[in-house]
């Protein structure tokens, strides 16, 4: 999609009545307001990571939490990660009445904003709006267009693969003014199951695993970090994560 087309859709979104916004984090168990319909469902061609620093919400700017973000299937098959990817990105789509969509817009912090002639988006902690097709889960044959918000690898807070173990007892140490970092993993794996069979995410409830490893090991008196070395150092030389490509191909990437 082009810019102007993207400008275009962002104008006229939801103009016939048809906002509908993806949730595939948080928003699977804390919906937006005024939402009138909710479809568990699922789209393709994207891998949900804890890849995205959260400065406002399970983190500070001083100590940033981990959320999801999601990545394209494309730019991941370029990257290094220990997680093999899941098919479907699972979640929950909000519909939104259009005498209530600028509200909601305004609510989610998606304000349009004209300056010269231009339709600019606001990010809001490095999140921009994206469009994408979702399919329901109860009506496979009939997907929908959906709104959601997609950390970008060009956004400042996207971080990347990082270690498993390494991400989880950031995860375990990190908080924020919307709660423990840890609650945001537990809740989303949780929220996951509740869509139906099928639903999981395996990045996320290998991430679940390890948290309850290293709090198993804090409970006997081992703390976070002592126990985050112990799991580094049983692994093999070659494990863990994997190069893709080369150390070039890698860095350009990245960038």
């Amino acid at each position: 999609m082009t810019t102007a087309d993207h400008t275009r859709q962002l104008a006229t979104f939801g103009q016939n009545d048809d906002f509908w916004l993806f949730g595939y984090g948080s928003l699977i168990w804390k919906p937006p307001p005024h939402f009138d319909e909710r479809v568990p469902g699922y789209i393709e061609g994207y891998v949900r990571r804890f890849w995205q620093g959260s400065e406002d919400h399970r983190g500070t700017p001083e100590a940033p939490g981990r959320v999801v973000t999601l990545i394209d299937r494309a730019h991941w098959d370029t990257l290094t990660d220990a997680h093999e990817p899941t098919e479907r990105v699972w979640g929950a789509a909000y519909h939104i009445p259009r005498a209530k969509v600028a509200e909601v817009r305004e609510y989610l912090g998606c304000m349009l904003m004209r300056r010269h002639g231009q339709t600019d988006i606001r990010e809001i902690n490095g999140y921009s709006i994206q469009f994408t097709p979702f399919i329901p889960s109860s009506s496979p044959s009939t997907p929908m267009q959906t709104l959601v918000y997609i950390g970008l690898p060009s956004n400042p807070q996207f971080l990347g693969p990082q270690d498993p173990d390494a991400l989880a007892a950031h995860i375990l140490k990190s908080r924020g003014p919307s709660g423990e970092n840890r609650d945001y993993l537990f809740q989303l794996e949780e929220a996951l199951g509740g869509l139906g069979s099928g639903a999981g995410d395996a990045h996320v409830s290998d991430l679940v695993e390890r948290c309850k490893t290293l709090e198993a090991k804090a409970g006997k008196g081992v703390t976070v970090a002592e126990a985050d070395g112990e799991e580094a150092g049983k692994k093999n030389e070659g494990e863990g994560l994997k190069k893709v490509g080369s150390t070039e191909e890698q860095e350009e990437v990245e960038k």
